[in-house]
């Protein structure tokens, strides 16, 4: 009897019959390791080059605060009640009207989701579309927020080689020809694309929405950066050109009003798509903040308010984008190359093949500048000598230094003795690619 007591007790207290199970899945939901080395670069003294983050002082806080304000004054009861999944049908409205404006697309408000910020776009597309194992095809290297929320739903996310128009239409044309299965999307971001800056021209759009078509391959356009144009002229919406036929459409204020409000938008023409994604945000968040959604309308609808708010962030950050691509000829070392984007927060750079960029991160970690290494970024062979550098959140002057103990620090893993400081001759080449 004692004997059968233990061993039940024994049974009873084993670790593995007790607890959470975790599903299968989640087994891929590894914590991003540069994210654990990014936690010892948040103190003020760190210049950051890492966040894809506004700059906070330029957020108008005084209007968000107006705006608040004639939210409650009219509209409390309903601004801090439940409301419609779909979204408030007054920012639907505008959405409809901007989009037409700046992007060319022609669309009701009865096609618009309101999400809680385009990463929950993101998510709700994996959750409503992605089956374990379907082919999802990206630009390479591609946002890292839309590779987590597509793995997640244990997608083969497949990586296609881009160059400084957008992805290449012979790659395309390839994979979708010669996949195991159809891909299920392709996913990209359309203007100043995360991480590498660059944009996808008129002609390239084109033939992608012809390939795609041809194939029946839905696409996902990602727009979260096309009002911060800095230079160059604006391309319309590939969902807007006539050979496009699949598409989802994604558009947020984070970029263009404040990130904090998670206000965010999806184009969703298919009707019973559409359907499928209000349940399922239904499941995930009942609906994105009444009073948010009314501040945001608040703040974007004021007659004049956004283009002067607009006009305001493109002046500081065409500066601070002109200052680091004038600081980078002047501080990395021979052999570096780097994108000149037209608009949005963030340049790429691809460092000699020697420079791992997380053990660059690391040493510049010491000397207080931060940056994001590239592999996370890659779908399929991480490259390691790349990495991407905001420009938005730091000043001129910042921004100089910044670049500065960044040259010194890939100097001395080059073994430069000069340990940075590369003047180039005038009319030296510098190997840049745009």
């Amino acid at each position: 009897m004692a004997a059968a007591l233990a061993m039940t007790s024994a049974t009873e207290t084993s670790p593995d019959r007790r607890g959470f199970r975790l599903a299968a899945r989640a087994a891929g939901l590894v914590p991003s390791a540069i994210r654990e080395i990014l936690k010892t670069t948040e103190s003020p003294e760190v210049i950051s080059f890492a966040g894809g983050l506004p700059a906070p002082e330029l957020f108008p806080i005084e209007d968000v605060r107006r705006a608040a304000d004639e939210v409650l004054t009219r509209d409390g009861a309903a601004a801090l009640q439940y409301g419609l999944t779909e979204g408030h049908l007054p920012l639907r409205q505008w959405v409809c009207g901007h989009l037409r404006g700046v992007a060319g697309l022609k669309v009701s408000p009865e096609q618009v989701l309101i999400t809680t910020g385009s990463q929950q776009a993101l998510d709700l597309i994996g959750k409503v579309l992605i089956d374990p194992g379907d082919i999802v095809a990206v630009e390479n290297p591609a946002y890292v927020g839309a590779l987590q929320a597509f793995r997640a739903y244990e997608a083969d996310v497949i990586g296609l080689p881009a160059d400084e128009e957008g992805i290449r239409p012979d790659e395309l044309g390839r994979l979708f020809r010669n996949a195991s299965r159809r891909p299920k999307f392709l996913y990209l971001v359309s203007n100043f694309q995360n991480p590498t800056g660059t944009s996808t021209s008129g002609d390239r759009r084109r033939e992608i929405a012809r390939i795609a078509a041809q194939h029946g391959v839905p696409v996902v356009e990602d727009d979260p950066y096309g009002e911060l144009r800095y230079s160059g002229d604006s391309v319309p919406a590939l969902a807007s050109l006539p050979e496009a036929r699949h598409w989802l459409y994604l558009g947020t204020s984070s970029k263009i009003l404040a990130p904090g409000l998670r206000v965010a938008w999806m184009v969703v023409p298919d009707a019973k798509l559409h359907e499928r994604l209000v349940t399922a945000k239904q499941a995930t968040d009942l609906h994105t903040s009444s009073f948010t959604q009314r501040l945001t309308f608040g703040f974007l609808s004021r007659p004049g308010a956004l283009a002067a708010h607009l006009a305001r962030l493109r002046r500081a950050y065409a500066g601070r984008r002109d200052a680091m691509l004038a600081a980078l000829p002047r501080h990395l070392p021979p052999g570096c190359e780097w994108s000149r984007p037209d608009g949005g927060l963030s340049l790429w750079v691809r460092m000699p093949e020697k420079i791992d960029t997380v053990e660059l991160l690391r040493i510049c970690s010491a000397g207080k500048i931060a940056f994001v290494p590239g592999a996370p970024f890659w779908a399929g062979r991480a490259v390691t000598n790349t990495l991407r550098l905001n420009f938005s959140n730091a000043s001129e002057v910042r921004i100089e230094e910044g670049i500065a103990r960044l040259g010194r620090a890939a100097a001395s893993m080059l073994g430069h003795p000069s340990g940075g400081g590369f003047q180039r001759k005038e009319g030296e080449e510098i190997n840049q690619h745009r």
